[in-house]
């Protein structure tokens, strides 16, 4: 019997917006790190999650998704996806299997030239056809990758398979955390995106680039009972009462579906109250952003 060589390293997850970045990276995580939401550039920061095994353990950086920025959030968003190259060992590229178009080749194009393995992931099969697929695949031929894996981080299809792929480019190394880590992100961060994501899933679709959410307190009354205060940040009164809703509903809505995640999330009940302010233009305010955690 010989003895299996403990495998790590950091692999950044790149690609267009909306094209299945976070839930790649929860599904390998085995826990909700990153929100998701079918609605462009949800991430807006860098997120490690933590893939642990009993021969290796992967560091996924998942990144938000290369755009073309139109504010200074933006800036930011793609200046972070950039910098999540920098000293990888790994970097998992994802494009859409719907349709793969010349924002997703300029990506794999960049990535190409990296000095380290390259794989490329085509998710969301489970949303086409294999005749659908094929002439896809067809197009990725001589990408300067090391592979090429079909998969659906929805229904897990072939998610083993490219675990694997990655895990067996990794160098032999280290454990750099702990089994029960699965996150660098502090649990006020996290409650905060998952408030927003509730948001992006419940409001209309010319709303959800203009929300961010600004943790207020999180304060533990008892080892059963939490209460959280946080912010909701809009652009236009307008936007104001359609997050509010008609007696409340929209609001009440949202606060409910994250304050169940959040449960979950510190395994306390929690009390949660939300605030919404109008903030003009806060996507290119320095201070905004440095407020809501998205400047350094």
């Amino acid at each position: 019997m010989t003895n299996q060589p403990f495998r790590s390293g950091f692999v950044a997850i790149m690609g267009r917006p909306n094209v299945g970045k976070s839930s790649i990276m929860n599904h390998f995580v085995g826990e909700k790190v990153a929100i998701v939401s079918d609605r462009p550039q949800t991430t807006r920061n860098k997120i490690l999650g933590v893939a642990s095994r009993e021969h290796g353990q992967i560091v996924f950086v998942d990144t938000p998704g290369l755009h073309k920025p139109r504010t200074k959030l933006g800036e930011y968003m793609v200046k972070t996806a950039e910098g999540a190259r920098e000293g990888v060992d790994g970097v998992l590229v994802v494009v859409d299997a719907q349709h793969i178009g010349a924002g997703d080749r300029a990506v794999i194009e960049q990535m190409s030239a990296m000095n380290c393995p390259k794989v490329l992931a085509v998710n969301k099969i489970d949303l086409v056809t294999p005749e659908q697929l094929m002439p896809q695949l067809a197009t990725l031929k001589d990408i300067g990758f090391d592979q090429v894996v079909s998969v659906s981080a929805r229904t897990g299809e072939n998610m083993d398979v490219l675990y694997q792929v990655l895990m067996d480019a990794m160098p032999e190394g280290p454990k750099y955390f702990p089994d029960d880590m699965i996150t660098d992100q502090p649990e006020r961060i996290i409650c905060a995106e998952i408030i927003r994501e509730k948001a992006l899933l419940n409001l209309r679709e010319e709303i959800p680039h203009g929300v961010g959410v600004e943790m207020m307190s999180i304060k533990k009354l008892s080892d059963t009972l939490t209460e959280i205060h946080a912010t909701i940040y809009c652009e236009r009164s307008s936007h104001k009462s359609i997050i509010i809703g008609k007696q409340g509903a929209m609001l009440k809505k949202i606060g409910t579906a994250a304050r169940h995640d959040i449960e979950r999330l510190l395994g306390t009940k929690v009390m949660l109250e939300l605030w919404i302010k109008v903030r003009e233009d806060w996507r290119n305010r320095t201070n905004d952003l440095k407020n809501l955690g998205y400047e350094d």
